[in-house]
């Protein structure tokens, strides 16, 4: 995975308006040659894409270890459809600022994601009662934002639909700065609970045997998950299906028993890069949203996952 990421931010770097050669790439990177279109246009766009595809990727881990269920992810459950209700709001109401839509991207799934947990817990905590009541509520968000969009403004509402995609298009150095390092210091201090995190995916009666405080160690994960998938929403838009495929794909790659942080982080990356990748070059000159791409995809990989679900059931 490692070095599809290398492999693919050099592609990422490549392709463009007019095509650069490695050369030119690495003489641009190194100093030797500047290049404002390799170092300031499609730099910012490679490393958005390998960071929001990781962040995105432990977020789907985290809500999959939470629940236990392979469909427990960020954009199944409604956390991104509440960050992006919390951006429609700094759009529609306030001025619609870079802080503002992350401040409101955070509050929205934070908001979301305390209101199922509320619904789903009934004398313990059950994570298919909270797959399954995070997509009604997933559901009547969309119809929330659905609503708020068609009272907007036309030029707003417009603006609103269109970053709704999820696109990494336009990302600059300016929009990557501090949301590069919100998910730094998220992924840090989750990493720091991954053996905790393991441990209750065996259950809790082993993850209470062996000392781990459940209760925090859960309202930590739903905090970091939805901290990642807010940040990225906060800049780039709803991204559909990276946080449900790759810890998945991870899992299966790294032969784990349970889904591991680093494997669907490394894949999250993969994916976002090869699909922003494809998104560029489908239709060129015209850029596509990423969001269109991973949507496909992710379409026929939740085909594949509900299958193969009814099967062994």
């Amino acid at each position: 995975m490692t070095v599809l990421i290398l492999a693919l931010g050099l592609v990422g770097l490549c392709y463009g308006a007019s095509w650069s050669t490695p050369r030119e790439v690495f003489a641009a990177l190194s100093g030797v040659e500047p290049s404002v279109v390799i170092q300031d246009w499609r730099l910012p766009r490679v490393l958005a894409a390998v960071v929001f595809g990781a962040a995105l990727g432990v977020a789907g881990a985290l809500f999959q270890n939470l629940t236990r269920n392979p469909m427990g992810s960020p954009d199944v459950i409604g956390l991104d459809a509440g960050a992006y209700t919390g951006a429609l709001v700094a759009l529609t109401v306030l001025s619609g600022t870079s802080a503002q839509l992350a401040v409101g991207s955070v509050l929205g799934g934070l908001v979301v994601a305390a209101a199922i947990y509320l619904l789903a817990y009934d004398r313990g905590f059950s994570g298919l009662r909270l797959v399954v009541i995070g997509v009604a509520v997933n559901a009547m968000v969309t119809a929330l934002n659905s609503w708020i969009v068609l009272r907007a403004e036309l030029e707003v509402a417009i603006a609103a639909v269109g970053w709704s995609a999820g696109s990494l298009n336009d990302v600059g150095w300016d929009d990557v700065g501090i949301p590069f390092t919100v998910i730094g210091v998220l992924l840090a201090l989750i990493a720091t609970r991954a053996h905790a995190m393991h441990q209750a995916s065996l259950g809790d009666a082993v993850a209470v045997t062996t000392g781990v405080g459940l209760d925090r160690l859960r309202l930590l994960m739903v905090l970091v998950g939805v901290g990642c998938t807010a940040t990225v929403t906060a800049v780039a838009g709803p991204i559909a299906f990276i946080a449900l495929a790759a810890p998945q794909i991870g899992r299966r790659l790294a032969g784990a028993p349970g889904v591991p942080l680093l494997p669907a982080a490394l894949t999250g990356a993969v994916l976002l890069q090869g699909a922003d990748l494809i998104a560029q070059m489908l239709l060129a000159p015209v850029s596509l949203p990423v969001g269109v791409v991973s949507t496909a995809i992710g379409g026929c990989y939740l085909i594949w996952l509900l299958t193969k679900e009814v099967r062994r059931a």
